[in-house]
């Protein structure tokens, strides 16, 4: 029982698929050795991956996995053997399958077992299989840990040697291999994959290992080996967290505050180019801070893999680190090489900005009629229009609670956002870096002499792009955001563009949740119903009516993203079985539910509830429809005790209901437990007199309307 160590050692992988692939490969191999018995349970894997090698350190693997018991049930003792007892046609055959020695058919009976299954007795078929030795089974785990890797692209390669036509058999990989290492301990494993033959040794860094190759003295020197000889930091994890700590001392030691911007995929990404990272200090002409900083850190990031520093307030400085793969003594040339390479990327930033400067955004807004949306909605143009539709209709819902002074002044600057927010898509700095609209938008509008509302409107109109984004940062912002994802719902749905499994090349359920998350987070006291009702008009004989579709589309996500904050799926079902239309109520009114499970009435009001509901359901329609309460029909005195709780507790509740007190609506209400109690034991709700009978469903269904205003309560009982 030793450490075990692969090595992989291949040209230069795929940066961004480097770590996963890594992952993939230790987690791979060692779920096979598992399933073989040569690893345990306690064993410990560690990853390795580099820009050229994908390893494996396992700890405790045998030499050989121990035998095993088999117990095989062959068949019944009635088909196995005939009258005499001596084994049938159909037994020495499967005995034959099963290697099973049959020259002596008395012998081969007599080493089998009887044994009870269900009403008859079977024979069974005992014997010891070997446990897969190391060689074979590390050779098993390899084939298939190489070929369930994540492979984005897989190349094709000749052999030049171990093959059966040197220069002409090819193998399929991820890049080609040059490379192989298997050790138990300080043992070598015969195994071979890729035409490659395992060994101990490997190579180190290209301009930097102090040994070339480096020699593996066994299986736990590996990293430290590799290290020391060959300049190389094996460990993804360890060298991104290296990386991070150069950084952070770099940025340190520039003082005022500066540090370095977090991105994670772009650590992931210089990780996955470096095999022994080296932080330095760059900069470039502080002219270039002219251009805004979205576009300098973008094409730094983006094109370069630059880590560009940030002063105190978040405000880019003309200082960048570089993560160099060389460590020279005198980094002077590496740094001048970065900072002339950066120097015509920023050019260009600066030259597209200057130039889209020199055309407003109102003089592009023609040309979005030659930019196609969808060959069945229209040009981008079109689009816009009904954006600049939608925003204004929702603009006049949320007049009244605008807080501009000036009538109508939401409704102006919501249609004016929305006329001018896709103009940037026509700007050589968007078609440069797409990731910008929006973002270019807000800055052009600002240079045009627009409001400050209206720019961060045009800039924050996509929001939230992803789970976790800031929504808009005003009014304006956020009406013109809902009108633009309403626009891109209703008429996708309209035109049966829907979502399937995984597939919404659309962003549709992104779209979903953003609308969501604005009426929800700020409040808005807009109705959903209303929102499509003001969106759907506006496509005129383009699309079909699919509000019915789309509102349960949007329910289904608000379903999903409460229960990923924590609620119940029974509070969540109780809540969204009413469809409330005004979706800033939802958090209220599951506050509310949360509240009133809490009391010591609730599980019997719950199945009071859902009793009563059965009762409605069971109940004739057209007399539940009709059926109403008299005070002068109730006889029982459980009845007239309901009825008297009611008409004191109901109006209370619903006035609290009304003020948007959805939690003491709800206690209110829990006083109704003991006389509903007192009702279904002591009253018989289907009476044989018609009018007794209507004037209970009549009571019933009055209840059942008043204690079903904040959450269908039935879906709380058990």
């Amino acid at each position: 029982m030793r450490n075990l160590l692969v090595e992989l050692f291949v040209e230069e992988l795929p940066p961004k698929a480097l770590k996963k692939l890594g992952e993939a490969f230790a987690s791979q191999l060692t779920e096979q050795l598992r399933g073989l018995g040569l690893a345990s349970a306690d064993s410990v894997t560690t990853a390795f991956a580099s820009p050229r090698r994908l390893g494996a350190h396992v700890t405790h693997v045998a030499a050989k996995a121990a035998d095993k018991a088999l117990q095989q049930k062959l068949m019944p003792v009635s088909v196995g053997l005939d009258v005499n007892g001596l084994a049938t046609p159909a037994l020495l055959k499967k005995l034959q399958a099963l290697g099973a020695d049959v020259s002596d058919p008395v012998f081969a009976v007599a080493a089998l077992r009887k044994a009870p299954d269900g009403k008859a007795e079977a024979l069974f078929y005992d014997s010891l299989v070997s446990g897969a030795t190391l060689d074979v089974g590390l050779q098993q785990a390899l084939d298939v840990a190489l070929a369930k890797l994540p492979i984005p692209k897989v190349m094709s390669y000749q052999l030049e040697a171990d093959c059966e036509l040197p220069g002409w058999s090819s193998v399929n990989f991820v890049r080609p291999a040059h490379g192989l290492v298997a050790l138990h301990g300080d043992t070598v494993v015969p195994v071979k994959v890729l035409g490659l033959t395992a060994g101990n040794t490997t190579q180190g860094h290209r301009f930097e290992a102090a040994k070339s190759p480096v020699v593996l003295a066994n299986a736990d020197s590996y990293a430290q080996t590799l290290l020391d000889d060959g300049a190389v930091m094996a460990s993804f994890a360890d060298r991104r967290a290296d990386i991070v700590q150069q950084l952070n001392q770099a940025a340190a030691l520039i003082g005022h505050g500066v540090s370095a911007i977090e991105d994670e995929e772009l650590l992931d990404e210089v990780t996955a180019l470096v095999e022994r990272p080296n932080v330095l200090v760059c900069e470039f002409e502080p002219q270039f801070l002219a251009v805004p900083q979205e576009c300098l850190i973008l094409t730094m990031k983006a094109n370069q893999k630059y880590f560009p520093l940030l002063d105190a307030q978040g405000k880019l400085t003309n200082q960048f680190l570089v993560v160099s793969n060389i460590s020279p003594a005198d980094a002077s040339a590496v740094v001048g090489g970065n900072e002339r390479v950066v120097r015509p990327r920023l050019a260009d930033a600066k030259f597209f900005y200057d130039q889209d400067r020199k055309k407003s955004l109102a003089a592009r807004v023609a040309g979005l009629d030659k930019v196609v949306y969808h060959n069945k909605l229209g040009t981008q143009g079109e689009r816009m229009g009904r954006v600049c539709d939608t925003a204004r209709a929702v603009a006049e819902l949320l007049e009244p609670a605008s807080p501009a002074a000036e009538a109508g002044a939401l409704v102006r600057q919501a249609d004016m956002a929305a006329r001018l927010a896709k103009t940037d898509l026509l700007t050589d700095m968007v078609g440069e870096f797409p990731e910008l609209q929006g973002i270019m938008g807000g800055y052009y509008a600002l240079n045009d002499g627009l409001s400050l509302e209206v720019a961060q409107a045009i800039e924050d109109h996509y929001k939230p792009r992803f789970a976790g984004d800031a929504l808009p940062r005003n009014l304006t912002g956020v009406v013109v955001a809902l009108a633009d994802k309403l626009e891109t719902l209703v008429g996708l749905f309209g035109i049966g563009n829907l979502p399937t499994g995984d597939k919404d090349p659309f962003a549709l359920r992104r779209h979903a949740l953003g609308v969501i998350r604005m009426l929800v987070e700020k409040d808005l006291p807009l109705s959903l119903k209303d929102l499509l009702a003001a969106a759907t008009p506006v496509f005129g004989d383009k699309i079909v009516d699919a509000s019915a579709a789309l509102t349960d589309f949007i329910f289904e996500r608000l379903a999903g993203s409460l229960r990923e904050q924590g609620y119940s799926a029974l509070e969540v079902d109780a809540v969204l079985a009413l469809k409330p239309q005004r979706l800033g109520d939802v958090p209220k009114r599951l506050a509310a539910v949360r509240a009133f499970t809490a009391l010591p009435e609730a599980p019997a009001l719950a199945a009071a509830n859902k009793r009563i509901s059965n009762i409605l359901k069971k109940a004739d329609a057209a007399a539940v429809a009709d059926a109403h309460v008299s005070e002068l029909l109730l006889q029982e005195p459980a009845e007239i005790a309901l009825y008297a709780a009611m008409q004191d507790i109901t109006p209370r509740a619903q006035a609290q209901f009304v003020a948007g007190d959805y939690a003491a609506s709800l206690q209110t209400l829990a006083a109704l437990r003991l006389p509903v109690d007192a009702f279904f034991e002591d009253v018989m709700v289907n009476a044989e007199a018609l009018d007794l009978r209507l004037n209970r469903l009549g009571l019933l269904k009055t209840l059942h309307l008043a204690m079903n205003q904040v959450a269908d309560l039935s879906r709380l009982a058990a």
